[in-house]
C-alpha cells in the first residue's frame, strides 16, 4: 500500500486480513466503518470505526444488547471513552502499525527449531524445542487491500495475528524470529505490506523490528452482567 494511505484505508485493509486469519465473516460496511460476524462465545460480532464521530459511538453503545459485542474505535481512549455508555468495558489498548515487507532470514535461536505452513489464506508458524515441546506459535492472514476513495488498484495484503511465546521461553528471541518469519513468507507470497493491531507490550517488539505507528485503538466489549474489569486482551 502507498505511504499515504489514510488510516481509513490502513484499517479496512487490515480487517480483510483479519478476517481471513480468525476465519469470520466478510466485513459488513455501515455509515460508520464495518460490522464483523465473529462466531465466538466471547466475540460474538465487532464494530470497527476508522474515524469514530461521537454521534456514531453513543449511538452503538447505547443500541447494544448482546453481550460480548465488540467495538474497536481507531482514536486515543482519552477522547472516546467519555461517549460510552454503561454496560461497556474497556479492553486493553491497541496500536495500528505497518511495515514494508522484505526478505527476511532469520537466525534460529539454539534448542529451537521452527516449522511454517500455508492453509486458506493464513500462514502459521510453530516454534518447538528440541524435543517437540511448544514454545511459541503466530500466525498472518493474507488478503487484497479494498480500495477506498476512488483507489483501482487492490494489492495484497499481510496481518499478522496471534502472537504468542509461552511464559518460559520469552526474552529468548523467539517473538522476533516468528514475526520475520511470517513477514518472509507473506513477501514470497506476494505482500508487499503488513498490517497489524499491537498491544502496548507487542508494540515495543514490533517498533524494534521497523514497524510504524500509524493509529492508537480503544478496544471495548459488552456484558452488562460483568463486573468491570479487563478481559485477556486481542485485537
Amino acid at each position: 500500500m502507498p505511504d499515504e494511505a489514510t488510516v481509513p484505508e490502513l484499517v479496512r485493509a487490515w480487517i480483510g486480513g483479519w478476517t481471513v486469519s480468525r476465519g469470520a465473516a466478510d466485513p459488513a460496511p455501515e455509515p460508520w466503518g464495518w460490522s464483523i460476524d465473529v462466531g465466538q462465545p466471547r466475540h460474538v460480532w465487532r464494530h470497527v470505526l476508522p474515524a469514530p464521530a461521537e454521534a456514531d459511538v453513543r449511538k452503538l453503545t447505547e443500541g447494544t444488547t448482546v453481550p460480548w459485542t465488540w467495538l474497536k474505535l481507531f482514536a486515543e481512549e482519552e477522547r472516546v471513552l467519555p461517549w460510552v455508555g454503561p454496560g461497556w468495558h474497556q479492553d486493553v489498548p491497541g496500536y495500528l502499525m505497518t511495515l514494508p515487507l522484505r526478505p527476511e532470514h532469520p537466525a534460529v535461536p539454539a534448542g529451537y527449531r521452527i516449522t511454517t505452513w500455508h492453509r486458506g489464506g493464513t500462514v502459521r508458524a510453530l516454534v518447538r524445542t528440541a524435543d517437540g515441546a511448544f514454545a511459541a506459535r503466530g500466525q498472518l492472514g493474507l488478503a487484497p487491500a479494498v480500495p477506498l476513495g476512488g483507489r483501482t488498484d487492490a494489492p495484497l495484503v499481510a496481518v499478522p495475528d496471534q502472537i504468542e511465546t509461552a511464559p518460559e521461553h520469552r526474552r529468548r528471541g523467539l517473538g522476533s524470529l516468528l514475526m520475520r518469519t511470517l513477514q518472509h513468507e507473506a513477501h514470497a507470497a506476494g505482500a508487499r505490506t503488513a498490517l497489524l493491531v499491537g498491544t502496548t507490550e507487542g508494540r515495543a517488539l514490533y517498533t524494534s523490528l521497523g514497524w510504524t505507528l500509524r493509529s492508537p485503538m480503544a478496544s471495548l466489549w459488552y456484558d452488562p452482567a460483568t463486573p468491570t474489569g479487563r478481559p485477556p486482551g486481542g485485537s
